[in-house]
């Protein structure tokens, strides 16, 4: 492929999801939120933070795995990123990876990223966590992390009962930060198929010597956006509340999205906001939840459509009825 250009201080706005800006700002306005973010990262610090991700990771460097090593170098050359973060690997047959810290953040990933994905595949599930760090996420994904993996339980500095509400949000946010950086995975990597392939390997594995069709998960994951009446969106909506991440054909779908509409070409092309002309988060609120707005409302637009189908067809099969009745 074509060599990749260096996105010379690029913006993570550029990349950046309008739902995942206006979930982190409904996220900050919940009463107590900020208050046991302090006592989450109080209580467990960077170090104790380290033992709890670390303690089971080999960590990787120019003579320990250097191939990844120079996959990590290649992706903060791309997106001009000066802060390089901590890689390790750990132990485990699940295709993952995640950004992690309060003070340093530092990549961990899993073995079966390796051992499934290819070096473009790779380069992808490392610059999609790169993009959470430089989009400023890394701190409020690791207390959600954190909640996932000690539990409610074990947080004994607040109840669960107040706990809960900030969880449930802060796991709505987590899933529209993945919709951010999978766009910049997609900056970082330049190559569509390659990203979309991951999608496709994350949701079904590799292909274990079987053939695997990349342009048939695309349709499909067009397919589960467009197809299915009001139920089904509302099942949709169940069965990810309490997922961490979006369903891997949401993902796709969401991503395909973006190149269609141009966005990707434009910032791939030059037309992307600086990181010395970016103003602050703050000023952007209004404008986030305008996009975000918009976002759901088509959303939204579809399944009132959907309705009005299944309303009309329900209607038209009583009449049917009906009238077969009365002959």
């Amino acid at each position: 492929m074509p060599e990749r250009k260096i996105l010379t201080d690029i913006a993570p706005q550029t990349w950046e999801h309008p739902a995942d800006r206006a979930a982190l700002n409904a996220l900050r306005a919940i009463p107590a939120f900020d208050d046991v973010i302090r006592k989450i990262a109080a209580f467990f610090g960077e170090r104790g933070l380290r033992q709890l991700f670390l303690a089971n990771a080999v960590r990787v460097g120019p003579t320990q795995r250097p191939q990844l090593d120079r996959l990590l170098t290649e992706v903060l050359a791309t997106f001009d990123w000066a802060e390089r973060p901590q890689l390790y690997v750990t132990q485990s047959p699940t295709i993952n990876a995640a950004a992690i810290g309060f003070d340093k953040p530092f990549i961990i990933v899993n073995s079966a990223t390796i051992e499934h994905l290819n070096e473009d595949e790779q380069r992808a599930i490392l610059a999609h966590e790169v993009a959470h760090i430089i989009s400023g996420h890394v701190l409020y994904r690791t207390v959600a992390l954190i909640i996932m993996t000690v539990g409610l339980s074990s947080l004994p500095f607040v109840a669960a009962a107040v706990l809960f509400p900030i969880q449930m949000a802060l796991f709505e946010w987590y899933r529209k930060s993945e919709l951010s950086s999978d766009r910049g995975a997609l900056m970082a990597v330049q190559d569509p198929r390659a990203v979309m392939m991951t999608f496709l390997k994350l949701a079904g594995g590799p292909d274990h010597g079987d053939a695997i069709d990349l342009d048939a998960f695309i349709a499909q994951a067009k397919e589960y956006e467009t197809q299915g009446d009001v139920v089904d969106k509302v099942w949709q909506i169940i069965n990810a509340v309490f997922r961490d991440h979006p369903f891997h054909t949401v993902r796709a779908g969401e991503l395909q999205r973006w190149i269609d509409a141009g966005a990707y070409d434009k910032a791939l092309a030059g037309e992307y906001l600086r990181r010395s002309d970016a103003p602050p988060s703050a000023a952007d609120v209004g404008r986030d939840m305008n996009e975000a707005a918009q976002y759901y409302g088509d959303q939204a637009k579809a399944a009132v459509g959907k309705l009005g189908d299944v309303l009309g067809r329900a209607k038209d099969a009583f009449d049917d009825a009906f009238k077969g009745g009365r002959r």
